[in-house]
């Protein structure tokens, strides 16, 4: 779909006979549904919103994965204790500070490389199919819902074999960005078969 803008942009650097055909097909979608362009911009929004949240957990998993490779697990519950040793002093049934000290005390040599690995490439993954998304790379849609599907899969898995809230609110951000990417993906494509 042509913009104004853009309109404008392409009558200077182009003859106006080239552009006749793109504004014709924008003058049409605009008079045959405007409902529909509304509610299709308001679930690109929604898209980008969504795959955006998806790129910063990748990054804060990158970022943890990483923080596990270049500390040993001493360190790391060294550091927790006394993160959270305020805190908990206010208040001995804080959520996030009990949640932080249970991981760290279970946190070992073999379980801190399994988590790093897993952290990194979750965070490698995902950060890469978020930058192909947001730039529309057709290849990214196929592969971003089939990733994401695998890892919601996982995490209901992990959910059963212990228990987290953490687990339930990314599945159901998975869920979310799966479902808002197929029909993004359906928009391209229909995009790209109108502009043929």
């Amino acid at each position: 779909m042509v913009g104004w803008w853009q309109v404008e942009w392409v009558a200077r650097r182009r003859s106006v006979a080239a552009l006749e055909p793109a504004v014709r097909r924008s003058r049409r979608l605009w008079r045959r549904r405007p409902a529909a362009l509304i509610a299709r911009s308001r679930l690109h929004v929604a898209f980008e919103i969504g795959v955006v949240l998806k790129g910063l957990n990748g990054l804060l998993e990158l970022t943890g994965g990483t923080l596990l490779l270049a500390f040993p697990p001493s360190a790391i519950q060294h550091f927790i204790v006394g993160l959270t040793h305020n805190e908990l002093s206010k208040d001995p049934d804080d959520f996030i500070a009990t949640q932080l000290r249970s991981a760290a005390e279970h946190l070992s040599v073999g379980g801190e490389l399994f988590g790093a690995i897993y952290l990194l490439s979750h965070g490698v993954i995902k950060v890469g199919l978020v930058y192909a998304l947001l730039k529309d790379k057709r290849w990214a849609f196929p592969w971003a819902v089939g990733v994401f599907a695998a890892f919601a899969i996982f995490q209901i898995y992990r959910y059963f074999v212990q228990p987290s809230d953490w687990l339930i609110a990314l599945t159901v951000l998975d869920v979310f960005v799966i479902v808002l990417t197929r029909l993004e993906w359906q928009r391209v494509k229909r995009e790209r078969y109108e502009s043929l």
